[in-house]
C-alpha cells in the first residue's frame, strides 16, 4: 500500500474547554468537535442532537409535480413502472417507492436494468417495450436526469415520466412532468446531498403528508443505500442513516434478516460501517456479478426459508465477485509492474480483454490505495472499450476525462469516480493525453485526516461510548483517526492463517495491541525494537456479549519519517521513469556523486541484503530522506551494473561483485540526457 500523508486538524483546546462547559460534554468530545470545525453552538445542536433537521419535502422544485401525477395515478389504477439502478442505491431506491405504492393499492412494477447488457439508465427500448405493456406512468429513481431523448420518446407514445434523481444535472432538463433533482439551479431546497433513495424518501413522505411515518417504515432501506453511495453524512442524511441503523438493530425486514445471517453480523448491535462493509456489498454483488433483480427480490421477500434462499445466492454472487476482482487485480498489477510507462505515469491506465465489467472500478480503487494515485482500468470487447476510474482527493477525474472528450465515446460521474467508452485503439494515446494534462499540475498526496493525538491509556469502553455520539460515520463524517507517536515495537505475532497481524506497542508505561490487517509478516518492514508512530481507529469489538474496544491500524511509520520530502523525491524519480523531461534542480536532486554511491554500497556490504520500501531504506541506511530519489536510482544502478540483485522489493548483494564504470548504468546515462 502506498504511503500516505497524515494531515491532523487544528485543535484548540480552549474553545473546547468553552464548548464542553455550555453544553455539558466530556472534554473528548468537545475537544473532537473542534477537531471536525463543529464549533458554533447551533453546528453543535444539529450535529449532537439532531433537531429540527428534516426539511419540508416541498422545498424541492416539481416535488408537487410529481406528487399530484403519481397520487393520480394511483387513483386512477393506471399502469406504473419504476425504472431504478442496479447499485445498491438504486435497488433501495426502488424498493421503497415499490414497497410503498403497493400498500396504497397501485398498480405497479419496477424494472432495474442489466448492468452489463444494457448499461446505466432508462433506455428508448425500455421504453417501447413498457408502451407495449400499457404502461401510463414512468417513475425513474438513482436516474434520469439526462434521459432527454428517453423522456421524449415517451411523451411521443403517451407515456407520462417522472423523475427522481441526485446526479449532476446537464445542459438540458428532460421534458418530464416533474423533475424532482434538489440539484437543479432553480431549486432552493435547504438540503442537496441525498443520495438516490434519500430523494425516494423525500417523495415518499410528501405522498404520505407525514415524515414520521416514512421514516419509521423505510429508513432502513434508505440508510443502506446512503452509505453505500457513499453521499454526505451531514445535516438530514445523518438523520436518516442514524434512524435507519435503528431499524435495522430492533426489527429487520426478513429478506435483510437473512442478509445479515450470511454477513456474520446477526448477533452483532449494528453500526453504520458494518451496513457499509457487510450488508452494502452483497445487495451491491448481485447488480455486478448477476442481476440486481435478485437483491430486489430478498428485500421484498417476506417468506423465511425463500430469503435465505436468495440471500445465500447473493452470497454466493459476493464471493464470486471478490473472486473475480482478486484475479483482475493481479493481472493488472502484473501488468503495471512490468511497464515503466503505466506505473510512473501521474495517472494509472490499465485494460485487459473480457474483464468482469461489474468489478474494474473496484479493482481501481486498490490500485489507488496500492500506487497512491488516480486509476484508470479498462475493460476491452474487440474494438471497443468501458472504463471506470477512481481518483484521491485533491484531483478530480471527471475533469481529466473532460480535457480527452474528444477520444471518448461518451463519459460522466463525479470528481473522484467516473466512467467512460473508448475505442481500444485509443487507450495508449488516452495515457499519453492524461499525463500531459497533469504535466502543469501539482499532483495531490494520498492522505489521511487525523483528529489529533491521545495517549494510549484513552483507550477504553468508555472511549466507544463517546465515539458512538459522533455516529453515523460515512463521507464528510469519517470515522474518528487518532495517532499514537514514539511508541516502540514490542512484538509482531501472525494471526489469521498469516494474513493480518497483531502489535504490541508501548508508550511510556502503558502497553497496547493493535490489529494491522491484510498484511503478512513478510510484508512488514519493521521489527520488534523499533520506534514507530501509527495512525488508527478504534473500533467495538463484541464477542459473546462483551464489548472491548480494538484498535485498527490503518498507517505506521517510523518516527522520524519525513513524508514529504520523501515522496516528493521519489515523485520526481517517477518522473524520470515516465519519460518526462526534468528540470536542472530535479536533475541535481535525482543525480548522485561517487560518495553517495558509495555509501549505498557499503550499506549493503554490511547488510548483505535489504527488503522494505524507501522510507525504510532511508531510515535504515541513514540516508536523508529527501534523497529517496536518488537512492532509487543508486539501486537501479547498482542492479544494471550487477552490483545488487532486486527481486520484488529485496535487493541482495551479488555474490561474486566486480569493478565496475559508473557509465555503464543506463539510468545514469538518461539523466545525463543520453540515449539509453
Amino acid at each position: 500500500m502506498s504511503k500516505k500523508n497524515w494531515i491532523t486538524a487544528h485543535n484548540d483546546r480552549n474553545l473546547a474547554a468553552q464548548i464542553a462547559e455550555d453544553f455539558s460534554l466530556n472534554p473528548f468530545v468537545a475537544l473532537l468537535l473542534t477537531a471536525r470545525r463543529i464549533t458554533e453552538p447551533e453546528q453543535i445542536e444539529n450535529f449532537l442532537f439532531q433537531r429540527d433537521l428534516f426539511v419540508d419535502p416541498f422545498e424541492i422544485t416539481d416535488m408537487d409535480k410529481a406528487v399530484e401525477r403519481i397520487g393520480a395515478a394511483v387513483d386512477n389504477y393506471e399502469r406504473i413502472m419504476i425504472f431504478g439502478d442496479y447499485d445498491a442505491d438504486g435497488v433501495t431506491s426502488t424498493a421503497s417507492l415499490y414497497l410503498y405504492l403497493v400498500s396504497q393499492g397501485a398498480d405497479v412494477g419496477y424494472y432495474i436494468p442489466d448492468r452489463v447488457s444494457e448499461g446505466y439508465g432508462i433506455s428508448c427500448d425500455s421504453i417501447r417495450e413498457f408502451h407495449s405493456q400499457g404502461v401510463k406512468l414512468i417513475v425513474t429513481v438513482d436516474n434520469g436526469i439526462n434521459a432527454v431523448e428517453e423522456t421524449a420518446l415517451a411523451n411521443e407514445l403517451g407515456i407520462d415520466v417522472v423523475i427522481t434523481d441526485h446526479h449532476k444535472v446537464g445542459d438540458k432538463l428532460p421534458e418530464a412532468v416533474a423533475v424532482v433533482n434538489p440539484h437543479r439551479a432553480d431549486c432552493e431546497c435547504e438540503y442537496e446531498d441525498y443520495a438516490g433513495v434519500g430523494v425516494v424518501l423525500k417523495l415518499l413522505c410528501a405522498l404520505e403528508g407525514d415524515s414520521d411515518t416514512i421514516l419509521n417504515e423505510y429508513a432502513d432501506l434508505a440508510a443502506i443505500g446512503t452509505l453505500a453511495d457513499v453521499v454526505p453524512l451531514t445535516g438530514e442524511n445523518r438523520v436518516i442513516v442514524k434512524k435507519g441503523v435503528e431499524l435495522l438493530n430492533k426489527r429487520s425486514r426478513t429478506g435483510l434478516e437473512a442478509l445479515k445471517m450470511y454477513a456474520s453480523v446477526s448477533d452483532k448491535i449494528l453500526n453504520s460501517s458494518q451496513v457499509s462493509f457487510s450488508l452494502a456489498p452483497r445487495i451491491n454483488a448481485a447488480g455486478r456479478m448477476s442481476s440486481a433483480s435478485l437483491a430486489m427480490k430478498l428485500l421484498l421477500c417476506t417468506d423465511r426459508q425463500d430469503a435465505e434462499k436468495l440471500a445465500a445466492e447473493l452470497e454466493h454472487a459476493n464471493r464470486e465477485r471478490h473472486s473475480v476482482e482478486a484475479e483482475i487485480a493481479e493481472k493488472a498489477i502484473e501488468y503495471i509492474e512490468a511497464n515503466d510507462e503505466v506505473k510512473y505515469s501521474p495517472v494509472i491506465v490499465v485494460s485487459g480483454e473480457g474483464w468482469h465489467q461489474g468489478v474494474i472500478g473496484i479493482v481501481a480503487s486498490r490500485l489507488v490505495s496500492r500506487y497512491g494515485k488516480p486509476a484508470i482500468v479498462i475493460t476491452t470487447d474487440g474494438e471497443d472499450g468501458k472504463g471506470s476510474c477512481r481518483s484521491i482527493e485533491g484531483f478530480s477525474i471527471y475533469d481529466a476525462l473532460s480535457s480527452v472528450s474528444g477520444m471518448l465515446t461518451h463519459f460522466g460521474g463525479h470528481t473522484l469516480a467516473a466512467g467512460f467508452g473508448i475505442k481500444q485503439k485509443d487507450i495508449p494515446l488516452l495515457r499519453e493525453k492524461l499525463t500531459e494534462y497533469c504535466a502543469d499540475k501539482q499532483m495531490p498526496f494520498p492522505s489521511i485526516s487525523v483528529d489529533f493525538n491521545i495517549k494510549p491509556s484513552v483507550i477504553s469502553t468508555e472511549l466507544l461510548a463517546l465515539l458512538g455520539m459522533f455516529e453515523p460515520f460515512g463521507a464528510n463524517n469519517p470515522q474518528p483517526c487518532f495517532t499514537v507517536k514514539n511508541a516502540v515495537l514490542r512484538a509482531i505475532r501472525e494471526v489469521g492463517e498469516g494474513k493480518h497481524l497483531r502489535l504490541t506497542l508501548q508508550k511510556d508505561d502503558s502497553e497496547f495491541t493493535a490489529m494491522l490487517f491484510s498484511t503478512t509478516a513478510a510484508q512488514f518492514q519493521y521489527k520488534s525494537g523499533d520506534t514507530v508512530d501509527v495512525a488508527f481507529k478504534v473500533e467495538r469489538n463484541e464477542f459473546k456479549g462483551e464489548i472491548k474496544p480494538s484498535v485498527h491500524i490503518i498507517d505506521i511509520r517510523f518516527s522520524d519519517f519525513d513524508y514529504y520530502y520523501c515522496e516528493s523525491s521519489v515523485r520526481v524519480y517517477e518522473k524520470l521513469k515516465s519519460g518526462s523531461r526534468l528540470n536542472e534542480k530535479e536533475l541535481k536532486l535525482l543525480t548522485p556523486d561517487r560518495a553517495f554511491f558509495a555509501s549505498v554500497y557499503r550499506f549493503f556490504e554490511a547488510k548483505k541484503s535489504f527488503t522494505g520500501d524507501m522510507e525504510a531504506f532511508c531510515h535504515e541506511a541513514h540516508c536523508p530522506y529527501q534523497f529517496a530519489g536518488k537512492a532509487l536510482v543508486t539501486l537501479e544502478a547498482m542492479c544494471e551494473l550487477g552490483l545488487i540483485e532486486k527481486d520484488g522489493v529485496t535487493y541482495t548483494l551479488s555474490q561474486e561483485p566486480q569493478k565496475v564504470d559508473l557509465n555503464n548504468a543506463a539510468i545514469l546515462r538518461r539523466l545525463e540526457g543520453r540515449q539509453v
